[in-house]
């Protein structure tokens, strides 16, 4: 049975924790991630070798990102304008979706963390909205 990840990702209305379908073996884990943003994938950055500094402090116009941490942790801090949440990403499982009126800031890493961002749209410094 394939699941319809398009219908549950149209019908986010703030952030929100999935779980990426992993497949083990004796030879490892294979976590995979597809049809997570409406529009397809457009960019991947990373933050990593960071600094105590936090990250963020912004939300977006038209950008809908996902969030992993496969390597390490962080925490997100979300506002939706409603809804503040924090949510930590500590496992290659876990995925934060960012829709973009979530206003977020990424903070408390771990010594080794690697934050992979996926984002459905290019890079547009318009894009930003750095005051709420």
């Amino acid at each position: 049975m394939k699941f319809n990840w398009g219908f549950l990702l149209k019908n986010i209305h703030m952030a929100k924790l999935i779980q990426l379908p992993t497949i083990q073996d004796d030879k490892g884990k294979l976590t995979v991630f597809q049809n997570l943003l409406p529009d397809g994938i457009k960019r991947v950055f990373y933050i990593y070798d960071h600094q105590e500094e936090e990250r963020g402090g912004h939300r977006h116009k038209n950008a809908t990102h996902a969030l992993i941490c496969p390597v390490g942790s962080c925490k997100i801090y979300t506002n939706d304008g409603t809804n503040e949440q924090i949510f930590t990403l500590d496992s290659p499982q876990k995925c934060l979706i960012l829709n973009p009126e979530d206003w977020r800031k990424m903070y408390d890493f771990s010594e080794n963390a690697f934050l992979l961002c996926i984002s459905n749209t290019n890079y547009d410094p318009n894009d930003y909205i750095v005051a709420i």
